[in-house]
């Protein structure tokens, strides 16, 4: 896909347009992701909780985005064999995604309620958000947690399991309005990163990649939207040239590269890419010969990687296969560190590789992959470029994909030529 114009940007939604989005995919995702999320699990009853200043990471995608959230925060979800029971035992306003069998912001009222409805129930397993590998997971403090323990009576408190599989199954598995939202949040970002690499943000000899930095981050506020990591922009050159100006110098000149890694976080959901940009030189129309090849060949990474996934492989297994497969086609220098993608930047599927380990990522690594998740396609390839007197260059690439019944696909296109400056 060609670079995307920067005057072609997407309409970002006004406040009370994202909440009506948010909060029509959360209804759709508390009636069809939750149940698979309990039962995979193996828990009947699930409870969440969390207090105002330091809320769970869980419960966080789990309420209306046009409320508050004060002091005690109760969630209880109850699998009674057909349903899910949702109740909401919090001063929140839930509108009608939950049950609220009182309306109440006063611990001292919520903690007897919340007994009396787990007695009523009789829950087997009751989950909590505890977890040894997926960061999300634990979510519940240690001081709620003992209180918790002292006040459920004592054979509820023995019943107490780690939830960590619900929530991982819950945030890592994504809906078809999920994946709308998603197609709408990577138009946007890449929308982005076209404007950075125009005109109207760089000027060669004028501007560093300092300046890109902080250009991103103002406009992704100006949007009203967040930042899902601070931006990195960097500037690439032939080594004579860095010799000459000082591995210090971060002013972006023609014969240079220009890479960032950027990312927003809009309608809940989190994008992540690394794009590329060549400053033509005088006289030039396109990037070097060589650098072009270099693109090529970390598409047909990419492309090996999108055929590779397989439902029920780990995060371990789909390393492997990918990098054989792509030493067996000869590409250069290939290294492989994708990630989860989705209401988490890094989390919660399966780990496909770190750019220090390209064997076995202990834990996350280990987890299988399901259809119906995001990741980033992150990547690289490394070889000499002929036209900067052989240097050797990493040429590393990220884009978003979805993960379906159908296949991994990339999410709203990718990069196949440079941005032209």
């Amino acid at each position: 896909m060609r670079p995307l114009r920067p005057d072609h940007f997407p309409r970002v939604l006004p406040m009370r347009e994202r909440a009506e989005a948010v909060d029509g995919v959360l209804r759709e995702r508390l009636d069809t992701v939750l149940p698979l999320a309990m039962r995979d699990a193996g828990i009947d009853l699930w409870l969440i909780l969390c207090q105002e200043d330091n809320l769970d990471p869980v419960f966080t995608t789990m309420v209306p985005l046009n409320t508050w959230c004060p002091i005690l925060q109760v969630l209880l979800f109850h699998d009674n064999g057909d349903t899910i029971e949702r109740i909401n035992l919090s001063g929140t306003n839930t509108h009608d995604l939950y049950d609220r069998p009182m309306a109440t912001q006063l611990p001292e009222e919520q903690w007897p309620k919340l007994i009396e409805i787990i007695e009523a129930r009789d829950p087997q397993r009751i989950g909590i958000n505890i977890g040894a590998v997926q960061w999300a997971a634990g979510g519940l403090t240690h001081n709620l947690y003992r209180q918790l323990a002292e006040r459920l009576p004592e054979q509820y408190a023995k019943r107490l399991v780690s939830a960590e599989a619900a929530a991982a199954r819950w945030l890592a598995t994504l809906t078809e309005g999920d994946m709308a939202l998603h197609e709408h949040v990577v138009a946007v970002a890449r929308a982005l990163i076209a404007e950075c690499y125009s005109p109207a943000a760089l000027v060669p000899g004028v501007t560093t990649s300092t300046d890109l930095e902080w250009h991103y981050w103002q406009r992704v506020a100006d949007l009203g939207l967040e930042v899902a990591f601070k931006p990195y922009f960097s500037v690439v050159r032939r080594a004579s040239e860095r010799a000459r100006l000082g591995p210090d110098d971060r002013t972006i000149r023609p014969g240079d590269l220009v890479h960032c890694d950027v990312g927003v976080k809009y309608l809940r959901l989190n994008s992540d890419h690394q794009q590329w940009a060549y400053v033509l030189r005088p006289g030039e129309t396109e990037a070097p010969e060589g650098l072009r090849q270099l693109l090529a060949e970390a598409n047909r990474l990419q492309d090996i990687f999108l055929a590779e996934f397989r439902a029920g492989l780990t995060g371990n297994e789909l390393l492997a296969n990918i990098l054989a497969r792509a030493r067996a086609e000869g590409l250069p220098g290939p290294k492989v560190y994708s990630h989860s993608l989705g209401y988490y930047l890094h989390e919660p599927g399966p780990l496909i590789g770190l750019p220090w380990e390209q064997e076995r990522c202990v834990g996350r690594g280990d987890v299988p992959l399901r259809p119906n998740q995001a990741f980033t396609m992150e990547l690289c390839v490394r070889a000499p470029v002929p036209e900067w007197e052989g240097q050797e260059v990493t040429l590393s690439i990220e884009e978003d994909v979805l993960f379906t019944e159908a296949g991994c696909r990339v999410i709203h296109g990718r990069q196949t030529e440079f941005h032209r400056v």
